[in-house]
């Protein structure tokens, strides 16, 4: 609460008396989770109590917050740019009670939709989503990039680009800067090579498919041991398909909600912030002891 009483509305203004922070950041962690919209959560709350309860406005005498409450709480998390600290301040609680270490990172990215339909006032698509290309089918919207913790996979940076960007060029702006090994698949190479590269730090990239596929693994054992290698590489990459599984299945997101990089960026880092908690839900107890 720390992080947005600074910034939120105080009581004693002319106009709406504004909600307690605690109350609104609950609503704006429920609409991740359960992907409302700012009017679909305002009826939920209405209409469901557990949500009520959860946000603690169980008293049916107590005013609801409306669509508009709910929008400008977001407006005020995003002027702010409060959803990089959530994830700070998560990340920050989770290294402390040795969830989250910081000797190795894998990076990837996701390709996250934009509705073909979605208009601005100029009658065109959002001009911020772009197509992409993966395999043989094309897809148009935003990309999210990653970085995790190669042990827990926990997310540790987020970065949000249009679609057409190609992988590598976010490669190093997803690193903390005190890994030492990087793991990632086929699409990153060269990455250690670029401006922006970080010293001392050792990338595993995947082979290249076609490569890895022109392996005799049966007759060669230079080429038995570098298929070893290469499975060994695969597991650790693997951890970072759990958390865009979270928020895509878990939390539904799998279209963007709003016009533009930025806000759409603030809505990943929190959803990334939550997904980390519910990859350590079974330690919660521990967490907050």
């Amino acid at each position: 609460m720390s992080l947005i009483e600074p910034y939120a509305p105080q009581s004693g203004h002319r106009g709406q008396q504004p909600f307690a922070v605690e109350a609104m950041l609950r609503i704006h962690f429920m609409q991740q989770w359960f992907n409302l919209s700012d009017p679909a959560m305002e009826e939920a709350l209405h209409d469901v109590p557990v949500f009520r309860d959860f946000a603690g406005l169980s008293n049916w005498a107590d005013a609801m917050p409306s669509e508009s409450s709910i929008l400008r709480f977001r407006h005020l998390l995003e002027r702010h740019k409060l959803a990089d600290q959530i994830l700070a301040t998560v990340n920050g609680l989770l290294s402390a009670k040795g969830l989250l270490l910081k000797a190795g990172t894998v990076v990837d990215a996701t390709l996250i939709a934009a509705p073909s339909s979605t208009k601005n006032r100029e009658g065109e698509r959002d001009p911020e989503m772009h197509q992409s290309k993966k395999g043989q089918q094309w897809y148009f919207g935003m990309k999210a990039h990653i970085g995790v913790d190669a042990e827990s996979g926990l997310v540790h940076t987020v970065q949000g680009t249009s679609g057409n960007v190609n992988d590598v060029v976010e490669a190093n702006s997803l690193l903390h800067g005190e890994e030492t090994v990087v793991f990632t698949d086929a699409g990153y190479q060269g990455a250690d090579k670029r401006p922006d590269a970080k010293p001392g730090v050792t990338w595993h990239v995947a082979m290249r498919p076609g490569k890895r596929r022109a392996l005799d693994t049966e007759h060669n054992e230079a080429d038995a041991l570098l298929e070893k290698i290469e499975r060994i590489k695969a597991g650790v990459r693997a951890k970072v398909e759990h958390p865009f599984r979270v928020i895509k299945r878990q939390f539904g997101h799998v279209k963007v909600r709003y016009r533009g990089l930025k806000k759409n960026t603030a809505q990943l880092k929190t959803l990334f912030a939550l997904s980390n908690l519910w990859m350590v839900r079974n330690k919660v107890g521990s967490l907050v002891g």
